[in-house]
């Protein structure tokens, strides 16, 4: 049921009924819980519906924002600006309600990733920095934030695979690029697995930095222990068909 419904139903009966307004009190919290059920589901647009309903709440907050993020990364391409913008918005929300809830910056930083790639050079490395400023914040208020460390992987990762030129052209003429090597990224990838093994991203981008790294024994042993992982989100089956083709390859 689209939310509009949700909404124009809730407002009727509170408008019929007024006691009714003591249940939605007592039960607003179930929302969070079934729009989890439905995330669980990979039914993004039906979490997200139930979510809203506790919108006052940091965690639905932060929970829209995760939500937007795995439905842009499989919407249509017309779609995926919105999407990934609305999550901004929602991670944004979530640190106003609750500036230490780590999972805000967390999928701040996510959703951020996600947009650079529609802004200009300018921006786009001032989002590095933000993206960056997000990720530490996030690991210092819980340092067992394995997907922080996994998208730190791949922050490190991307900065490692810029020339120092290029850097420097950046330096001059859009601004400073985040320090990150590939040993930062394998050591943030190290931490993602071992807090949370059996996430099939942390495995597969650590697989991306050793085939940029030249490392190939230890590229194909990532990508075949990704391939263990369950499917959790939607765009684990994307990653099933990216590690065929990269052990394709390596083994070429």
């Amino acid at each position: 049921m689209r939310i509009q419904n949700l909404i124009i139903i809730l407002v009727a009966g509170l408008l019929i009924v007024n006691v009714l307004s003591s249940y939605i009190f007592n039960t607003s919290s179930q929302s969070i819980v079934k729009g989890d059920s439905y995330f669980n589901l990979m039914r993004y647009k039906d979490a997200i519906a139930w979510y809203n309903l506790d919108s006052s709440k940091a965690e639905a907050q932060w929970k829209i924002a995760r939500a937007y993020v795995c439905y842009g990364d499989n919407a249509p391409v017309s779609e995926k600006e919105t999407n990934f913008r609305n999550a901004v918005k929602a991670a944004k929300r979530c640190i106003q309600l609750e500036e230490t809830n780590s999972n805000g910056h967390t999928w701040l930083a996510a959703a951020l990733g996600n947009t650079a790639m529609y802004e200009g050079s300018r921006t786009k490395v001032k989002l590095c920095n933000q993206i960056k400023a997000e990720l530490t914040r996030a690991v210092t208020l819980n340092p067992r934030d394995d997907v922080a460390y996994s998208i730190f992987g791949s922050f490190y990762r991307e900065i490692g695979h810029i020339s120092w030129f290029e850097k420097q052209l950046a330096l001059t003429f859009i601004g400073k690029i985040p320090d990150g090597t590939y040993e930062d990224s394998e050591k943030a990838f190290g931490k993602a697995v071992a807090l949370t093994p059996n996430i099939m991203r942390h495995w597969y981008e650590l697989g991306v930095l050793y085939t940029y790294w030249d490392k190939k024994n230890q590229a194909i042993a990532a990508f075949n222990r990704a391939k263990t992982c369950p499917v959790l989100v939607s765009s684990d089956y994307k990653r099933l068909t990216a590690i065929a083709t990269h052990l394709k390859n390596l083994s070429e």
